[in-house]
């Protein structure tokens, strides 16, 4: 899907016609702004939205083309397409219904699907739900719109029904209570406020005679305090607080308890297989009821284990053991971690993912825990699983790097055998690929793009990845004729001198190949993902675009320490985020200036937020030769500041010197660059303390600085940031004064 930058369509309000004055920067500033608006729906034959109708028994494909974009029914059988409705007709339905002007080719709404047959679809205005007949053309309000949910009462949970639904089970004050219709069948004893049962976690036996819950023990609950100083609804500022949990803190203890509500019979698990948790599972029945299951991610992510408990005794086993001398990715594969699981036959063989042998590859256990077999192998990811097919053993799934001419980076679908045979390639694309199957899995459509190239849909048989049609294939003609220019992939070799590492340059639009331009890196080395782009978007991310047209060039890297390569590159980052890849990105860099002549190493930038924040003034304290010039914006500048999950996952625990050697605030003395620093004092993401604190460090250290705080501001970047960010890199890169905004007039601002 082609993606615009929201920032700069809002600064350019701020933005009123001038003429161009002697500082001679307005200009570009003025096209930095419109970029948006100047190549809007400048890209045609796409396809931005693709689902499944089971109404039709058709994909419903959403196109862009020119002027607008039209909706369509593709018959996978056939490859036959037809316009989903009279486009015009419903939009003159739709102006009677709702009272405003609605073009046939820029209808209000996304997606739709039909009702019933084909002659009437359900779909969404402005949080209105509309019922349109299309023959002919009429809307109204749908039958049962907005309706709302209840909440539950104090001190109860909800209740768990019985899978034969004569008993429900809920957590009444602190206690576990079992109810067989209006009299109490069974109830705890043992729960109290430090020791209480847990409703989320309750989890029926398929016979329902016993069930298993968690009981815990509370952790520390830190909160953090955020203080509005000018809430838009009243003179005084307002004190708002939320718990937020942070490294090194107490958690919740769990532990699973089996319950026999018709005896009586309590059995707590021994917890000496999961001793010291980060996160327990809910637990998860076997079919026949011998067993349940839970995943257990001990403190710290470096011992992840599939344990199985016998239902009657409560007696613990190890199914799997994920035993790394560094982190398991434990975030699901579908989120770009590294975990997938999947029980086949009731558990008696489980699809596991797994790096231990340095890639992430499928395995194949059975119930006693023995690997029997790896289903993949080779020196390329396993990005994800698609589906499992437990009739025919066949898994689809996601990889990238399998295939030796393309972007190790690029993700390709295929098929492979539980035991590893008939391995199929489904995508045949120069770039990266998503897909979208129909539910009997006959068809998919399989999209994919590079950054230099549009996307284009095709249709294909699933039985051998056959190409039945071509969808769409992206016309951008039209934008080029505009004056943009597609980043352009550069590789160069990392700190290793064996691996290679992939950037993209972002040139502006009156680039000249004789003039020497100051370079800016957009930078974000979270561990969680690889951040370069590889698919087609107009505007690239994190303001690339718009910085480039103020007259720089500026660059993406994915250094070590990033995801999606090999567990061995993933691995850098590792109690290590002060790294973040930064000896690669110098390399990377030096290779551009000895390619290109007009790559100035002399004035080098790096601006982020969040992680990236963090990363940006990193740069300017651990390589002050090569970075000049930083902004950083609500950046996690001491990782102890920080969110526990996403720090322990990377620094791990407990809190060691790893933490002060990555830390921004322990190192602050050591500036010497130009660094602004910003924050917005309502960022719920990374608590704004932690920009406090290394300003604190900054100004004890005698440091020149500059800091920008937006009242009420989120974690997000304002076009207050993009403007201050953009001030600053002209300033210190381009030695020209930015434009004098207190005698510009601004026609509106964003508060």
């Amino acid at each position: 899907m082609i993606r615009l930058h929201p920032s700069a369509a809002v600064l350019l309000l701020l933005i009123v016609a001038a003429p161009a004055s002697a500082q001679g920067t307005i200009e570009d500033y003025r096209r930095a702004a419109e970029l948006e608006e100047r190549y809007r729906d400048l890209v045609v034959d796409v396809v931005e939205d693709a689902r499944w109708d089971g109404v039709a028994e058709a994909f419903i494909l959403r196109r862009t083309i020119e002027g607008g974009r039209e909706f369509i029914r593709l018959d996978p059988t056939t490859a036959a397409e037809a316009p989903a409705f009279d486009h015009g007709a419903l939009a003159g339905a739709l102006e009677a219904a709702t009272d405003e002007a609605v073009e046939p080719h820029a209808l209000p709404f996304s997606s739709f699907r039909y009702v019933g047959d084909l002659g009437t679809i359900e779909l969404t205005v402005d949080g209105t739900q509309l019922r349109c007949s299309l023959a002919p053309a009429s809307c109204e309000r749908a039958n049962g719109e907005n309706r709302g949910g209840g909440g539950q009462g104090a001190g109860v949970g909800a209740g768990r029904a019985s899978p034969d639904r004569t008993l429900e089970a809920r957590v009444e004050g602190y206690n576990l209570v079992v109810h067989m219709g209006d009299s109490i069948l069974y109830r705890t004893r043992d729960g109290t406020e430090g020791n209480r049962y847990l409703a989320g976690s309750i989890e029926w036996s398929p016979d329902s005679r016993r069930l298993v819950a968690h009981r815990a023990v509370p952790g520390y609950r830190r909160e953090m305090h955020f203080v509005e100083t000018a809430p838009a609804d009243q003179l005084q500022p307002r004190l708002h607080t939320r718990e937020y949990t942070k490294p090194g803190d107490v958690l919740e203890v769990r532990r699973p308890v089996i319950i026999v509500p018709h005896d009586g019979t309590q059995i707590e698990v021994d917890p000496a297989l999961f001793p010291n948790a980060y996160s327990v599972s809910a637990p998860r029945w076997r079919e026949d009821g011998r067993e349940f299951t839970f995943e257990y991610n001990q403190r710290g992510h470096d011992l992840y284990r599939v344990i199985g408990v016998d239902g009657r005794t409560g007696e613990a086993r190890v199914i799997i053991d994920e035993d790394p001398e560094t982190f398991f990715y434990y975030r699901p594969s579908s989120q770009s971690g590294k975990h997938f699981r999947y029980d086949v036959d009731d558990g008696r063989e489980i699809i596991w993912m797994s790096e231990r042998d340095g890639w992430n590859h499928l395995y194949l256990y059975n119930d006693c825990g023995q690997s029997v077999r790896a289903i993949t192998r080779g020196d390329w990811v396993v990005r994800d699983v698609e589906h499992v097919d437990e009739e025919r053993r066949e898994i689809v799934f996601a990889a990238s790097g399998m295939e030796p001419e393309d972007d190790p980076y690029f993700v390709h679908f295929y098929r492979i055998g539980f035991d590893g045979s008939g391995l199929t390639r489904l995508t045949e694309g120069d770039g990266d690929h998503t897909v979208l199957f129909s539910p009997g899995r006959e068809h998919y459509l399989a999209t994919w793009s590079r950054v230099d190239h549009p996307p284009v849909t095709e249709l294909r048989r699933a039985s051998d990845g056959a190409m039945l049609a071509e969808v769409a294939r992206g016309d951008h003609s039209a934008l080029l004729e505009a004056g943009w220019h597609p980043p352009e992939v550069f590789w160069a070799m990392g700190r290793d001198g064996e691996t290679p590492i992939r950037g993209i340059i972002v040139r502006p639009s009156s680039f000249d190949p004789d003039r020497s331009y100051p370079v800016v890196e957009s930078i974000y080395a979270g561990p969680h993902d690889h951040h370069v782009p590889t698919t087609f978007t107009v505007i690239p991310p994190r303001g690339m675009l718009e910085v480039a047209e103020l007259g720089f060039i500026t660059v993406m890297i994915d250094g070590m320490g990033t995801s999606s390569r090999s567990k061995a590159f993933h691995d850098v980052a590792w109690k290590n985020l002060g790294d973040a890849g930064f000896p690669d990105r110098i390399l990377w860099h030096e290779a551009v200036a000895g390619t290109y002549g007009w790559y100035d190493l002399d004035r080098v930038g790096i601006y982020g937020g969040s992680a990236g924040g963090q990363n940006a003034m990193g740069g300017l304290l651990f390589h002050p030769e090569f970075y000049h010039v930083g902004v950083a914006h609500n950046g996690c500048h001491d990782n102890r500041m920080d969110k526990i999950w996403w720090n322990e996952l990377w620094m791990g625990w407990p809190v060691g010197p790893e933490y002060d050697a990555s830390s921004n605030v322990v190192h602050a003395h050591r500036l010497e660059g130009r660094l602004l620093l910003t924050v917005g004092e309502m960022d719920t993401n990374v608590d704004p303390a932690s920009t406090y604190q290394v300003a604190d460090a900054l100004i004890r250290a005698g440091k020149e600085f500059d800091f920008f705080v937006v009242p009420g501001g989120g974690h997000a970047r304002g076009p207050e940031h993009v403007r201050k960010r953009w001030d600053f890199l002209v300033r210190h890169l381009m030695d020209v004064a930015p434009p004098d905004w207190n005698r510009v007039s601004l026609e509106a601002s964003e508060r």
